[in-house]
């Protein structure tokens, strides 16, 4: 860790969420719920889709990506925090800080062009319906996921790279959970000029594109719901999509919240709540917005529960 270009800090402390004991083990056991929370209810989804060949289509191939990406995402920082509760630590060496965060950063990516995707897959549904399985190929669909992985790797990559390339002096106290962007760049003794850049140019072309393809594909969505004669079809239409609308706002509002203000902006606390909504809420939330409203899904599900259930107790 030491050199001429590189980090006297050898480890960081995380101070986490709270510095009160009986709020960190409130805190514990809520992080502890949300996060198997969200492992198993994105894993039934993954389980499900897998199993029932008749949602072997576009629409859930997206959907199993996300579920995995989720299970990832949450994983980059709760069972960290988790541990450190346990173990009485606050510790985490520079090396892993910086793989925390390529991960971060990647799944980030990864959720925001999903949900782009996902987006632009149901716009083709309810707008083109004659033309869906023309225009969403396998190839396409393909293309598409691993097209997302590619970029979130390589913006993942780039940002990690001008992070090691800082020197952290003396403070290496984090006042968050896990290692972020923000918090990092504050702690440097070198010039993050080129890392603020890059995040405001490189990273908000990454988040805004997609978000600007959600928006777009939702409005003419809403266009062609409106001109559907049945009012019950229009409003279970509206409601599905508002479902949607509400996970992905509350996804992007945070990020921009906190990584696109300038720096003098920003204050921890702030910063902490966000984090949370984004990398912890959101992917729990998936799951039940985007497939348990599902009636093929749900259908799935009670099938392979039951099967489950028959064959214990068989």
């Amino acid at each position: 860790m030491r050199g001429a270009n590189q980090s006297s800090v050898s480890e960081f402390l995380l101070l986490g969420l709270s510095r009160q004991p009986q709020q960190q083990q409130l805190l514990f056991m809520l992080f502890l719920s949300m996060y198997l929370a969200t492992v198993l209810g994105n894993l039934l989804i993954l389980l499900a889709i897998s199993m029932d060949s008749r949602l072997h289509i576009p629409m859930y191939f997206f959907l199993s990506n996300l579920s995995f990406v989720d299970i990832c995402f949450s994983s980059t920082t709760v069972p960290k925090m988790l541990a450190n509760h346990m173990l009485g630590s606050q510790t985490i060496p520079f090396s892993a800080c910086l793989t925390q965060m390529y991960f971060l950063f990647e799944f980030t990516d990864m959720d925001n062009f999903l949900l782009a995707v996902m987006a632009y897959d149901r716009f083709v549904a309810v707008c083109h319906p004659l033309h869906y399985s023309a225009k969403m190929t396998h190839q396409l669909c393909a293309l598409l996921v691993t097209g997302s992985w590619v970029i979130a790797n390589l913006n993942a990559l780039l940002h990690t790279l001008l992070m090691a390339r800082l020197s952290f002096c003396a403070d290496n106290t984090i006042p968050h959970f896990f290692c972020d962007v923000t918090p990092l760049l504050k702690l440097s003794c070198s010039d993050t000029h080129i890392n603020q850049m890059m995040i405001l140019t490189e990273g908000a072309l990454i988040m805004i594109t997609p978000f600007i393809c959600i928006l777009v594909s939702y409005i003419l969505i809403t266009c062609t719901v409106l001109r559907v004669p049945s009012t019950k079809g229009r409003w279970k239409a509206f409601s599905t999509c508002g479902s949607h609308l509400a996970v992905v706002s509350l996804f992007y509002v945070t990020i921009i919240g906190v990584y696109f203000n300038p720096s003098s902006s920003h204050l921890s606390e702030k910063d902490t709540t966000a984090t949370v909504m984004y990398t912890v809420v959101t992917p729990m939330l998936n799951p039940f917005i985007y497939s348990l409203r599902n009636r093929d899904l749900k259908g799935s599900l009670q099938k392979m529960i039951v099967k489950c259930t028959v064959f214990h107790e068989e």
